[in-house]
This record gives C-alpha cells, structure tokens and sequence, in this order.
C-alpha cells in the first residue's frame, strides 16, 4: 500500500500495553475454565507477553496487579522482564478482594479499613520506584447497593481524601490513572461511575491525575469517541483499558463486537496528535494504550495477539484518514460526505500495509499464523500443563 513514511513511522511506534492477569486463567464470578499452557505466575506471563511482543514489535511493556504479581525481589523481575525485550508497566493495586472491603475500600465508613487500601496503594507506588513504572492505574468496587445504606456526600469526601494522600506520595514523572465503572459490583451507586465524576476528582488532584476509560465500562449506546475527545481537549485523558462488550465489561476482545468503534476512538486519537492544540497533542502523545481482558475460554496468548492486532488496525486506518478533505465538509455541513470519507478510511484493508511494516521490523508478516506453527503454545502446553481452578478472578 502506497502510503506517507510518516504514516509507516507512526505505525512502528505503536505501543500497546498488555496486562499480566490475561495470560492466565481466569473466569466469571461462577467458574474459572482451565487451559492447557495458561501461565501459572509472574515469570510465565512475562514469557508470553515477550512471545507477543516478539510478533508484533507494538506490545513492549505488560502492566502488573499487586499483590497477584508479587514478588519477593521487583528487581530480578524487571531483569527477567527486559532480557526478553520487554519492560514492567503500570502497577494496578487490588483494594477489592480482601474480607474488609465487603463495605468499600477508600470510601468505606470505618477508617481502619480506608488506611488499610492507602497503605496498599502506597505500597504500590514503592513497586513504581523498584520497576521504574510511570503510572499508578487505580479501580475502585466501592458503592452501595440499597438507599440509605450510606451517604452520598461523606463517600465522596472519603475518596477524595484517599486519593489525595495517595497522590501525595506519587514520585517525580509518574501519574495516577483513575478508572470508572457505572456499576458492578455495586448496584444503586458507585462512587467512581462516570467519566465525569473521575475528571473532578482528577482536577482537584492536580496535574499528575488522569482519567483512565475503560472502554467495558460504559452504559448501552454510550458515545465514548465523544468522551475521548473532551477528555483530550482537557488534558486528563491519561489511557484506555482496551476490551470488548456485548452488554456489560464482557471481557471481549477489544475490537471483537464493534470495530467501528475502536476506529472512531482512534480517530479522535489521531485528530489530536495532527492538531494545532498544543495541550491535546501533548496529552494525546502521552496516552497509555493498555488492554485490560480476562480471557475465559479462548488461548490467552492467542487472544493477547489478536487483542493488539485489532489495536494496530485501528490505528492504521484512522491514520489514513483525509483530514483535510474532512475539515471541509465538516465545515461545510456536508452530513454525509464527512461520514462517507470517514467510513472509507474504516473500510480500507490494512493488513497489507501492516504485514509490509512487519517485516521491515523483522516481524513475521502474520503474527497469528506464525503463532500457531511455531510450536510454542504446544511447548507452553506441554511444559505447563493444565493449572487447577476454581471461580471468579485469578489470585
């Protein structure tokens, strides 16, 4: 495919964060399936997270749960880690597991219980300084399920003074990613439900907080691009969890169920990147690209691959995208013109042009193929064999 280097450079920079929790079992809250290979700790997630950056060239970094990654020496790890060409990336603390969080973690109504998440965020930044992570990705299940079971206001003081004692204490040029999520497990009222709700929190922290979208955790029919935008043109989009959904954080491959919109998201990516708005291109130029899936039934590793290729495809049509030609319908108010020239930089086939750039790079030109006859997810299989499980979230 003829296209600008500019278009091929942008292309071999691409990085897309995979996480840990992916490459090994996991399942819904009543059952988690075993699979023949799936990685049994740290070390082998780190080995199939190489195995796909390996493919691709565009997934150079795996992002750690703490404490289901933890290890007694984070230094071996980011060794082991970088010998195989890949590097330790944002630390997401769990404050949703344990017995005392039943009620909540940082806006839980007995204040032991909220130092306790703190002490544990605060340990997760320590992992930052040992890892050299730069962004501390923060989920919360804390919300109510019935009316009066608490109070609105005094939650959302006790999260925001949690989160300020934790951002507090972030080092030098790294960032706190707050994530939102309308509901689950909490049914009447999540403290942290929408994006917006995350962007105040984040204002009031500072400059070193963003909002993290994770594209499963939205309402039916909910315009995330539009999200995007408005989170860009602020400066507080600081990344995504990239996955799928059919109803509700499902799980999905991202890009598995709607395409159309990962490219839109991209689009909005892209748009930013080529503006003249200098604080939207420097937020955008600093966007964390991480896929966040558990992986029920399918490979893990051959579901990681796919999860990043749709991600590079994405990226690669909304690069070709005629801005110019769209700023002028745009402006002229050329309904369809502007959506038809939109829609045929989605319908372009890229893998054409993304197989050429991998082989550039020294890439096998169809990572899945290569995946598949290279006798690793067999000696993987072999070497590992079948791990036991039983339900709900890896541990």
């Amino acid at each position: 495919m003829n296209v600008s280097n500019s278009i091929r450079e942008a292309l071999k920079k691409q990085h897309i964060e995979t996480p840990s929790w992916g490459y090994g079992n996991a399942g819904t809250r009543f059952k988690t399936f075993s699979s023949p290979g799936a990685a049994r700790d740290i070390w082998e997630k780190l080995e199939d997270a190489a195995k796909v950056h390996e493919l691709t060239g565009a997934a150079p970094s795996v992002a750690l749960h703490i404490p289901w990654d933890k290890v007694e020496d984070f230094g071996k790890l980011k060794k082991f880690a970088k010998d195989r060409g890949i590097a330790l990336g944002a630390i997401n603390p769990n404050v949703f597991q344990a017995e005392e969080y039943r009620l909540g973690s940082i806006a839980n109504p007995d204040k032991k219980i909220r130092k306790k998440a703190v002490n544990h965020m605060l340990e997760c930044i320590d992992v930052m300084k040992l890892t050299g992570s730069r962004d501390l990705s923060l989920w919360f299940a804390d919300g109510t399920n019935y009316a009066g079971q608490d109070d609105f206001r005094e939650r959302k003081h006790r999260t925001r003074d949690s989160l300020s004692e934790v951002y507090a204490a972030l080092p030098k040029n790294t960032r706190l990613l707050l994530e939102y999520k309308f509901f689950e497990p909490a049914f009447y009222g999540t403290d942290l439900p929408d994006w917006g709700t995350a962007f105040a929190h984040c204002t009031a922290l500072g400059d070193k907080a963003q909002v993290l979208v994770d594209l499963g955790h939205h309402a039916q029919g909910t315009n995330i691009e539009q999200i995007v935008a408005f989170l860009l043109d602020e400066g507080k989009l600081g990344g995504f969890h990239f996955n799928n959904r059919r109803y509700a954080d499902d799980d999905l491959i991202v890009g598995s169920t709607n395409p159309l919109e990962l490219f839109c998201i991209f689009n909005e990516l892209v748009s930013s990147e080529q503006s003249k708005d200098k604080l939207a291109v420097n937020t955008a130029k600093n966007v964390a690209y991480m896929i966040d899936q558990c992986h029920y039934l399918e490979n893990k590793v051959e579901a990681m691959l796919l999860s990043v290729l749709n991600c590079q495809e994405a990226y690669a049509k909304a690069l070709l995208v005629d801005r110019a030609a769209l700023k002028v319908a745009q402006g002229r108010g050329a309904i369809l013109e502007a959506n038809q020239i939109l829609m045929d930089a989605f319908r372009t086939d890229v893998r054409p042009l993304l197989a050429e750039i991998r082989e550039e790079q020294g890439k096998p030109s169809e990572p899945m193929k290569a995946l598949r006859s290279g006798g690793y997810l067999e000696k993987t299989a072999k070497t590992r064999g079948k791990a036991s499980a039983g339900g709900g979230f890896p541990e």
